[in-house]
């Protein structure tokens, strides 16, 4: 029979000299494995006292990265003692108001105004510098 961990037991494992990860439900001890890994031991050493499935599986790894890891595998992880994920939920957007025209025909302003001056002050310069 497997031991099983808790995540907080797991998540004392964080270190170069003791490294575990949580992938698929069980635990494994890649402490050994961080000068090999392909990725480099920070990516090893970041996903550390979480749920690392997601990781592991987003990054594709090799069938033969999978069977390495039979040898590296201490036990099973405590499913409730890793909490569950939190539903992205985007923040609420002001609605929009029509008193806000006002602003937006004063930032028009503020940008036409000069504009305009420029203008003049060329056309100004253009002309007394032809007629002389």
């Amino acid at each position: 029979m497997a031991k099983v961990f808790t995540l907080a037991e797991v998540a004392e494992h964080n270190t170069a000299k003791d490294c575990w990860l949580v992938i698929d439900g069980k635990v494994y001890d890649v402490t050994k494995f961080l000068e090999d890994h392909p990725g480099g031991d920070e990516v090893l050493l970041s996903a550390t006292g979480k749920d690392a499935t997601d990781d592991f599986e987003d990054v594709g790894h090799s069938s033969s990265a999978r069977d390495q890891m039979d040898e590296l595998y201490v036990g099973d992880i405590d499913i409730s003692t890793i909490p569950s994920k939190s539903k992205y939920t985007p923040p609420k957007q002001p609605h929009y108001n029509q008193d806000k025209t006002s602003e937006f025909v004063i930032k028009l302003l503020q940008f036409l105004v000069p504009l305009f001056i420029l203008g003049v002050a060329v056309g100004i310069r253009f002309y007394t510098k032809s007629s002389a």
